[in-house]
């Protein structure tokens, strides 16, 4: 009878998670299809071979050596790192005003931040451009950069209602020890909201890694600006047969995202599972 139960325990495992199970093979086998697909030569990529033979890792020697992959990461970590920075030295400053500090119109203020998280950005897309161009910054990746001084509507919100989960007691205990408003932002609220911090990071750095649509029309006149994932695409263009280099250039622009994701899941699933609890 006993071992009845113990052997009954997978299925039951496996009955429980099924969703997940099925979710969790969904994701990765993508992943392995890509990295696969990498280590071919040409002609197996075409084919219909699963598993690569021999694994050709001459695919990654070509990318490094024939393409400006050095440029296009550091052009890509520029935008991503600046854009982040920006959006935290001025998200977190509003996001700490509308949820730690009373005053008349912080309702209508929060609500005019969330409306503007409804405009399609292609709404925008003419009047930007114009204005950039005036400035005499198109052609680079600046006019991607340099709005996330000015908060993002996104990032402001889910700092906000992270916020919101800190008890006020630690912002008022602080104000009667003689804290300012950047006192208590900068040794109380800070400290305490590191995983929603993170979470806001994550998201923005992410997706400023990953965009593909602002460099296509700020940066595409400029090569000497573009961007990991405007290369690809531009690479998967020009070589729209061959499969296992488009792959490789795909891995190669993965792992970075991989890394920094393994490193700080942690604060970004608490950060995210905190968020809203509050509204």
């Amino acid at each position: 009878m006993t071992s009845r139960v113990h052997s009954s325990r997978p299925l039951l495992w496996v009955a429980e998670h099924t969703a997940l199970v099925v979710l969790g093979v969904a994701t990765v086998v993508p992943v392995v299809f890509v990295v696969l697909t990498s280590l071919m030569t040409s002609d197996q990529a075409l084919s219909a071979t699963i598993v690569p033979h021999p694994f050709s890792w001459d695919n990654y020697t070509h990318i490094f050596t024939q393409l400006p992959v050095a440029r296009w990461f550091g052009n890509s970590a520029q935008y991503a790192v600046l854009a982040t920075t920006f959006m935290l030295a001025s998200s977190i400053p509003a996001a700490y005003a509308l949820s730690q500090v009373r005053f008349r119109g912080a309702n209508l203020i929060f609500t005019l931040i969330i409306v503007t998280m409804l405009l399609p950005p292609q709404v925008t897309a003419v009047p930007k451009y114009v204005l950039f161009s005036r400035l005499h910054l198109t052609g680079t990746l600046w006019p991607l950069i340099l709005p996330n001084l000015l908060g993002d509507a996104f990032s402001i919100f889910l700092l906000r209602q992270f916020f919101l989960t800190i008890p006020k007691e630690y912002a008022d205990a602080a104000r009667i020890d003689g804290c300012g408003e950047w006192g208590v932002l900068r040794r109380v609220i800070v400290p305490m909201a590191r995983p929603g911090i993170a979470s806001a990071a994550i998201f923005l750095f992410f997706s400023s890694w990953n965009d593909y649509y602002g460099p296509l029309v700020y940066a595409s006149e400029n090569e000497r600006w573009w961007p990991i994932a405007y290369g690809l695409a531009t690479f998967r263009g020009q070589h729209g047969s061959d499969w296992s280099l488009t792959m490789a250039l795909t891995v190669v622009i993965m792992v970075p995202v991989v890394v920094i994701f393994f490193f700080a899941q942690k604060a970004f699933v608490e950060g995210i599972s905190l968020t809203g609890v509050k509204g």
